[in-house]
């Protein structure tokens, strides 16, 4: 199904710059079921891979920012800090939805680009167990924070117009409302995508299910909500990510192989929902996600063309494929003929998920954001072994949390 990537004149290998910030070192755990494990070990198995991933330690950070839904309010950032080392620097403890790793990154970022830190760790992290968060069964803590409001607007409790009381539903209407709109969409499309993702999935070490289907097979498990099938759902489980950042002045004194590896964070961009009216009763996924693009393409200096991978929140079949739309990977209305064509497929012109995305790599909610730094940053440095997208330059990461937030990052690799 491979395709051939249009050239481009743009040099993506990028210099460095005294204001630039970059990523030095970071890791994941594999994203499994860890019942032996709570949620510091996992965090301090990553954070501390990181650190030596950079060749530095916690005594060298002046910023630390840990993501997790469930446990920012216990203070997961000072628990780690007990865990990997107690050094007095700010710690700030970070939640907001499905998009908690990624808003933990941009927080570093943000101290950074300040001038109040030169290093910072960020590290997302979940234990989540078998707690159906995503199907909208589960644990009587969970059922407390998500609990339905009834209040009109509250969109964390309203799941559009057919009252599904669980996130399938909602994104299984976003994808058919786009299916209503546009030609070549429908059933088969949809499964396509599982089927990608959990192919990528095979050539993934870290990925929590490794194994490949049919599209046969994803079209005829259990329906979850039409046309969401069991195996268009990402599942749920646990996991880390960690990442470390550095200002492109301290990078400049490292040492030549630390600057070689050294990935830059050409823009970070975070969005909420602007008002749109029909966003009031069906959470609008679409047009936060659009803004975020948007402003992410323009503060980098690239477009969707100059891509070379992509990780982007695919929680359903049907939201990677809107989003293969929302940040502009195909033209308008045609996120189905994107999808047949081959292009998102990791030998296509755009790859979009080769980690395996969080239908197969798995979704520790406060993980994923950091986990697809992880995956893009693995790539732009040529050390993701099998499933390595050959002489990627540039890579995007993206994820969404309803509530709302939008996260999208623009990774680009060290010139030379």
């Amino acid at each position: 199904m491979a395709t051939t990537k249009s050239p481009t004149t743009r040099s993506s290998a990028t210099t460095i710059s005294d204001d630039s910030v970059w990523i030095l070192g970071t890791h994941m755990t594999r994203f499994a079921r860890y019942p032996d494990s709570d949620v510091v070990d996992l965090a301090a198995e990553a954070s501390i891979a990181a650190l030596e991933d950079g060749d530095v330690t916690i005594h060298d950070m002046d910023v630390l920012a840990a993501g997790s839904l469930f446990n920012a309010g216990t203070g997961i950032g000072q628990r780690l800090q007990k865990q990997i080392g107690q050094t007095g620097i700010p710690v700030y403890n970070v939640a907001n939805a499905c998009a908690t790793g990624a808003t933990a990154v941009r927080t570093v970022y943000l101290s950074i680009k300040a001038g109040e830190a030169d290093l910072g760790l960020a590290v997302g992290v979940e234990q989540m167990g078998k707690m159906g968060l995503l199907g909208g069964a589960g644990t009587k803590k969970e059922k407390k924070v998500f609990e339905p409001s009834g209040r009109y607007g509250a969109v964390t409790g309203v799941d559009g117009y057919i009252g599904t009381e669980g996130m399938p539903g909602v994104f299984a209407q976003a994808g058919m409302e786009y299916a209503n709109e546009y030609d070549g969409v429908g059933f088969e499309q949809f499964a396509r995508v599982a089927y990608k993702n959990h192919l990528h999935s095979t050539l993934n070490p870290l990925a929590q299910y490794r194994k490949e289907f049919s599209m046969e097979e994803i079209m005829a498990s259990p329906t979850m909500s039409y046309p969401n099938t069991l195996l268009m759902c990402c599942p749920t489980g646990d996991g880390a990510a960690a990442a470390v950042l550095v200002s492109g002045q301290r990078l400049k004194a490292m040492p030549a192989q630390a600057r070689k590896r050294a990935v830059k964070i050409s823009a970070s961009v975070l969005t909420s929902d602007p008002y749109t009216e029909a966003g009031q009763v069906q959470p609008d996924v679409n047009t936060l996600t659009r803004n975020a693009a948007a402003q992410a393409y323009e503060a980098a200096g690239v477009g969707p063309e100059d891509l070379d991978l992509v990780e982007l929140h695919d929680c359903f079949a049907t939201a990677e494929l809107i989003h293969y739309d929302n940040l502009g990977l195909c033209e308008p209305g045609a996120a189905g003929d994107f999808i047949d064509s081959g292009a998102p497929f990791r030998d296509g012109t755009t790859p979009v998920n080769v980690s395996g995305g969080l239908i197969s790599k798995g979704h520790p909610i406060g993980a994923t954001g950091v986990a697809n730094v992880f995956e893009v940053t693995t790539h732009l440095r040529g050390e993701a072994g099998d499933r390595q997208i050959a002489d990627a330059k540039v890579g995007l990461t993206h994820v969404i949390g309803l509530g709302s937030a939008c996260a999208v990052h623009v990774l680009e690799r060290a010139a030379a």
